[in-house]
């Protein structure tokens, strides 16, 4: 029998990344996802639904997600889900199902209140190039003609 993991997501993040470092200094960002779905009821009426979601990702790219990335942005990740258990302080078994993000893409848009425009801006994939994301420039005397 196969097996397959992946994972795709497009939403805002819920929190400022977490960004922290292992003993052999590999970096490891956190953060959520919160992911919307509106759908129409049996009654006619709109509903909608939210799905928070747990990331973590590794590496040079966990670097370049907490320097750009902040509260509201929107991410797009591409992932495999992770089974986590531990035995908390009071001997209680705990167990939580995240995402480890392996490439994902900035979306355009900017903030949590911002209506953004959906064009993405960079993609990392494999391996994240070493120089951050250049800003796309902003202004009249850009414009080529």
């Amino acid at each position: 029998m196969a097996n397959y993991n992946k994972v795709l997501l497009m939403g805002r993040l819920t929190r400022d990344p977490q960004l922290s470092y292992t003993p052999n200094q590999t970096a490891v960002v956190d953060f959520g996802l919160a992911i919307n779905r509106r759908w129409t009821g049996q009654d006619g009426s709109q509903r909608d639904e939210t799905c928070f979601v747990d990331c973590r990702m590794f590496g040079k790219r966990a670097e370049v997600v907490n320097k750009y990335c902040k509260k509201g942005n929107p991410l797009f990740v591409e992932g495999r889900l992770t089974f986590d258990s531990w035995q908390a302080q009071d001997g209680s078994k705990r167990s939580k199902l995240r995402v480890t993000v392996e490439n994902f893409e900035f979306l355009g848009g900017g903030g949590a209140s911002g209506g953004g425009s959906g064009q993405v801006r960079e993609s990392y994939g494999g391996g994240a190039p070493a120089a951050a994301p250049a800003q796309p420039p902003v202004g009249d005397d850009d414009i080529p003609f």
